[in-house]
Formats: structure tokens, C-alpha cells, sequence
């Protein structure tokens, strides 16, 4: 696309010659010449522009997006440590099934069950 825009490539530029009157370069050819390579270097400049506008564009979509990514992964954190919540009674419950598990059913635990229910109790008022 960009390519279509331009007339000549440095190459054109470098090898192009001017063929010598008696009083040297021909004006009119020199003249033309340089309104071509001018033509050039405002469609450069206009593309130029055009890039760095968008750019930016793309720059303040990106840090948009970045502050929406942060926000997003905060609120699921939070929504993570709200559904995961473990409290002094689920420690003690765990304690207690593991301690039954490895000294027997019948063995004495931390607490009894009533004692954790009481404590439940506590913490829910």
C-alpha cells in the first residue's frame, strides 16, 4: 500500500543522471526531478503521521485494556478469597477427622463435636 504511494526508491535517486548542456545540468529535467522526489517525501511525512497517530491509538487501547486485565484478575482474587474462606472451626474439624483417622475412631479429639458446634455458634452471631 505504501509502496503504491511512492514514485521513486533510493536506488532511482542514486542512480539517476542528468545529462550536461554547455553550462551544465539541464533545469528543467533537475526541476522535474526534484518535484517528484518532493511528492515522495510529503506522501512519507503524511505516512509518517498517520502511523504515529495510530500508535498512540493502539498505545491508550493497550493501557486501557491493561487496567481493565488488572481489575478483572482483582476482582477474581477477591471473589477466590470470598468463596475459600476457612475459619478457626474448619481447622479444628480437619484436625479432629485427620486425628480419627490415624489414632482410631475411638481415641479422644482436641474437641468434641459439641465443643465445635459451640464455637460455630459463636462465630456466626
Amino acid at each position: 500500500m505504501v509502496q503504491s504511494k511512492i514514485s521513486l526508491t533510493p536506488q532511482d535517486i542514486l542512480e539517476k543522471e542528468f545529462k550536461i548542456d554547455t553550462r551544465g545540468y539541464r533545469l528543467k529535467e533537475v526541476d522535474a526531478f526534484l518535484d517528484v522526489i518532493i511528492g515522495d517525501y510529503e506522501q512519507f511525512f503524511d505516512i509518517i503521521k498517520s502511523l504515529e497517530k495510530e500508535k498512540e491509538e493502539l498505545m491508550r487501547e493497550i493501557m486501557n485494556l491493561k487496567q481493565e486485565l488488572r481489575n478483572v484478575k482483582m476482582s477474581i482474587d477477591i471473589a477466590k478469597s470470598e468463596d475459600k474462606e476457612i475459619t478457626n472451626v474448619d481447622i479444628i474439624r480437619r484436625v479432629s477427622n485427620l486425628e480419627k483417622i490415624v489414632y482410631g475412631k475411638g481415641s479422644s479429639s482436641l474437641l468434641d463435636e459439641e465443643e465445635i458446634e459451640k464455637e460455630q455458634d459463636e462465630e456466626d452471631e
